[in-house]
């Protein structure tokens, strides 16, 4: 059976990203090995994820102007990552005092309850929680 491993989050720095995502989201960081770029220049492969599971995240620091561009802004300012939670309003509390900034507060929709939010560079997430 197939399934979604580990999407790709460009970033401007492996050491920041790593301690927000860690610290902000409480991922574990689940690899960070030394790598080569095609050409050969030196870079990492920084992987974290939920600490419950499911797809993780490789943090690729930006390489060129066009990865450079791209970040904070990879799906367009749509709404690009879910994080759903057990227990929203905890998970809430937790985040807001990391210092995560909501887009607005939370809601209830016909799928449960949601709140848009920004990661540290921009990228558009929804906290939600299943009904």
């Amino acid at each position: 059976m197939n399934h979604l491993a580990i999407i790709t989050l460009v970033v401007d720095d492996y050491d920041r990203a790593i301690n927000w995502f860690c610290t902000a989201l409480d991922f574990s960081l689940v690899e960070d090995t030394p790598s080569l770029t095609d050409d050969g220049r030196p870079k990492r492969w920084v992987v974290v994820a939920p600490k419950a599971g499911g797809c993780a995240i490789l943090l690729a620091r930006a390489d060129g102007d066009a990865q450079q561009a791209r970040i904070g802004d990879q799906t367009g300012g749509r709404v690009g990552f879910f994080l759903e939670c057990e227990d929203f309003q905890t998970e809430y509390d937790r985040m807001l005092a990391a210092g995560v900034f909501f887009e607005e507060r939370p809601r209830q929709t016909e799928y449960g309850t949601v709140a848009k939010f920004r990661d540290l560079w921009g990228n558009r997430w929804d906290l939600w929680q299943r009904k």
